[in-house]
Formats: structure tokens, C-alpha cells, sequence
């Protein structure tokens, strides 16, 4: 049975400050995207996928020690499900990105909320409280509404192929954090931090074949290296740290934040101006999760921290 490391305990606060980090960290994919030269589609998720792997082979061991990977709780169906999730969520995005607007993309993953929390619900029977599902039903109100300035263009086959790719990363993400919060609920000593690394090994595996003939330059590997460490690596880890702490749903709830981040990111640096209703649903989505953020904060102040780690 896997053992980890213990881990100092987080408060609620914390926890929900980190997953801003994260999102903030996985917002810039699409500003990096718009600045390659050469590589495509699966390449690009190849090479990303790839340096997420290098990253993490550095990181688990200075962080976990280095009898790290003989730890990995290979015969555990959690890690498996937890690996083959951040697989799909690591292909689907990149590949969606190749093909259509970074706006649609990310305004098509505001499913994930409301995912979660359906399938948490029918899984580990976790109730939210109020304030959460009315956070939810206003993000996705002003998710549609963005998603309502998308279509003021015209849209080729291609880029709604595009979006139907990216479906598959609020699915991915919400079968992950219901894996998650399952495990940390029925008090299993797994860590699922390794899963990370699965993931980003199978997503090489399935990418790879798809990725030659190779064109990426010297400039566009070190883009995608940057990705595979600042993008991916650290933020998901930090991610499965916090989903310990947070609910599932408010996990996929804050990282609606990374749309918003995503958006903005590539409307002033890569020139990507959105419609007016894409911003006009960004700060009904950002008011809704501080006000849920608030609220959450004021309830655990009275109750006790939670740790990080296995019961």
C-alpha cells in the first residue's frame, strides 16, 4: 500500500488561493500556442506531454524522495482512472486548440462544473451546499452568454470538430476529481499526485505516432518545454493538492477561472480581442466565484483545517 509523504495541513482559504495560481498557470497555453512556428497538432501535444514528463521526473523525487516511483501504486484502479483522465484532458486540449479559437475552447470546457458535481453527487454522495450550485448555475449563465459572442462570426466544420474535442477535457477533468475526492473520502492511502505522470506518459504514447514527420525549431521546444513544466507539471500537481482539500465541484468551479485568465491573456498579448460579450460573461463568472469563495471562507472559519494526505 502506498504510503506518501505527509503534507502540512491546508485551510480552505489556502487551498482555494492555489487553485487560483494553477488556473492562472494553465491559462497561458494559448498565449504559447499563437507563438510557435512550425509545430502542429498532435506534435504539439506531443512535445508538451513529453517536457511534462522531464518536469516530473525531477520534481516527484526532490519533493517526495527518491524511492519516489517505487512507491506508484500500480495496482490501484484509482491511479489508473486518475492517470487515463489527465491523458485525455492533456490531448484534448492542445488538439482543440490547433483547431479552433482559444474563446471556444475554453468557454466549452465551463461544462466541468456542473459535471462534477452530477457525478460527484451520484458517486461519493457529497452534498454542496447552496451557495455552490448557485455559483454554478451563474457561471454557466455567463459561460453562455461568452459562448453566445463566439458565434457572431461564421464557424467552419473544423472548429466545431474543435469543440467537441475539447469536450472530452471537462468529462476527463470531472471523472478525475470525483476519483480523487472518492479516495480522500473513504480514507485510501494513494496518492494520486503520481497520476499526473501517467498521464503525461500515455499522452506521449498516443501522440507520438501522430506527431512525424517532426517540424518543430529550436524556438517552438523551448515554448513547449516551458508548457510541459510551468503549464502543466507544476499546476497539476498543485491542483490534486488542493482537490484534497476542496470539493469536486468547487475544484472545476475555480478552474472556470482559467477561461477567464485565457481569454484575457490572449487579447493583450496575442491580439485575440474577444466580443463584448465575452467579457461582459467573464465578470459574471469571476463574481460568481468570489462571492462563492467568500462565503466559503467565512464557514471555515469556523471549522477546524483540513489536512492534506491520507486519513
Amino acid at each position: 500500500m502506498t504510503q506518501p509523504l505527509p503534507t502540512p495541513s491546508w485551510s480552505h482559504a489556502r487551498a482555494a488561493w492555489t487553485m487560483v495560481l494553477a488556473t492562472l498557470m494553465w491559462s497561458i497555453a494559448g498565449v504559447v500556442t499563437r507563438q510557435l512556428q512550425a509545430a502542429q497538432g498532435f506534435e504539439i501535444t506531443f512535445w508538451r506531454s513529453f517536457f511534462n514528463v522531464l518536469s516530473l521526473l525531477v520534481i516527484l523525487p526532490l519533493w517526495q524522495g527518491p524511492g519516489v516511483f517505487a512507491r506508484f501504486p500500480w495496482r490501484r484502479g484509482a491511479f489508473w482512472l486518475s492517470g487515463v483522465c489527465w491523458s485525455v484532458m492533456f490531448t484534448a486540449f492542445m488538439v482543440a486548440l490547433t483547431m479552433t479559437g482559444v474563446a471556444r475552447v475554453l468557454v466549452t470546457m465551463a461544462l466541468g462544473p456542473l459535471l462534477t458535481a452530477l457525478l460527484a453527487r451520484a458517486i461519493t454522495g457529497h452534498r454542496l451546499p447552496g451557495r455552490t450550485w448557485a455559483a454554478i448555475v451563474a457561471a454557466g449563465a455567463g459561460m453562455a452568454w461568452m459562448f453566445a459572442g463566439q458565434l457572431g462570426g461564421s464557424t467552419t466544420a473544423t472548429e466545431w470538430l474543435g469543440s467537441l474535442v475539447a469536450l472530452g477535457i471537462p468529462v476527463g477533468a470531472a471523472v478525475n476529481w470525483t476519483v480523487v475526492q472518492r479516495s480522500q473520502a473513504h480514507g485510501e492511502s494513494i496518492d494520486l499526485v503520481p497520476a499526473v505522470l501517467l498521464g503525461a506518459v500515455l499522452s506521449c504514447a498516443v501522440t507520438l505516432p501522430l506527431a512525424w514527420p517532426a517540424q518543430a525549431t529550436g524556438h517552438d521546444l523551448a515554448w513547449l518545454a516551458m508548457l510541459g513544466l510551468l503549464q502543466l507539471a507544476v499546476p497539476c500537481v498543485l491542483v490534486v493538492l488542493c482537490a484534497r482539500v476542496l470539493p469536486a465541484a468547487e475544484v472545476a468551479l475555480l478552474g472556470l477561472l482559467e477561461v477567464v485568465f485565457g481569454i484575457l491573456l490572449v487579447w493583450l498579448i496575442a491580439g485575440e480581442a474577444p466580443q463584448p460579450e465575452v467579457l461582459q460573461g467573464g465578470i459574471l463568472v469571476v463574481g460568481a466565484l468570489a462571492v462563492n469563495e467568500w462565503l466559503g471562507w467565512r464557514s471555515a472559519q469556523r471549522e477546524p483545517q483540513v489536512p492534506i494526505g491520507p486519513a
